[in-house]
């Protein structure tokens, strides 16, 4: 499956700012609603079929971490700077937050967003559930609720989008997503720049068919990715 390839000098195509003119009318009107009818019918779905695996997955967290609980409740910022609760399956030790602090200095992406790729923070059940990507399936609930949708731009958090420019918060014009356009085409292969770069050219050719493409892209990355972390 062939995805629609950015130019190699994608960055001088793109004007500078407010760049989110490119479908307007009935035809983005009827391009979110089929865009909705999608993310119900495939989260509804998606959380049905899956619930012996979150059973299984909670079981398997309280083992190693009795303490702790079995899901990461973290709050994000949504589409026009509105924060929303993100769910996750607990990855990391319970004090991961208060940790943070001292690993910044290892963040391997640059601009406002924090990875380590070897992250002593992740418990030995949440190496595999990141490597699988299983501990974001839970979004699947923020996708019914309407906070989310199955494709679009990452919920950054509160903190990076304080570093943002005027250019940056570009991306938040648009419902977030568990998988997009930047996740399909780099990965962690690029920075902070190039993401939302990647974000802000999709939103210009987002349509039924690309996030179709993109979702189908997505699942057949994760039955061999060894990037996700």
């Amino acid at each position: 499956m062939s995805m629609q390839k950015l130019p190699e000098d994608y960055e001088a195509v793109l004007p500078k700012l407010y760049m989110l003119h490119a479908k307007e009318g009935k035809e983005m009107e009827s391009y979110l609603l089929i865009k909705r009818i999608i993310d119900i019918f495939f989260s509804a779905l998606g959380l049905l079929v899956l619930l012996p695996l979150f059973a299984l997955v909670a079981v398997l967290i309280k083992l190693e971490d009795p303490k702790g609980k079995v899901f990461f409740r973290q709050m994000r910022v949504g589409k026009d700077e509105k924060l929303f609760p993100m769910y996750k399956f607990r990855s990391m030790v319970s004090n991961a937050e208060e940790l943070k602090a001292n690993l910044l200095a290892y963040n391997e992406v640059s601009g406002a967003m924090f990875k380590i790729k070897d992250d002593p923070r992740i418990t030995r059940i949440g190496k595999f559930l990141r490597k699988t990507s299983i501990d974001e399936l839970p979004q699947l609930w923020n996708v019914l609720m309407g906070h989310m949708s199955l494709v679009g731009p990452r919920p950054p958090l509160v903190e990076e989008v304080a570093q943002y420019t005027e250019y940056d918060k570009q991306r938040l014009m648009v419902t977030p997503g568990c998988t997009g356009y930047w996740q399909v085409t780099a990965r962690n292969s690029v920075g902070f720049d190039e993401m939302v770069q990647l974000d802000l050219t999709y939103i210009q050719i987002r349509s039924t068919m690309l996030d179709l493409k993109i979702i189908v892209k997505t699942a057949l990355m994760l039955l061999g990715s060894k990037n996700a972390y």
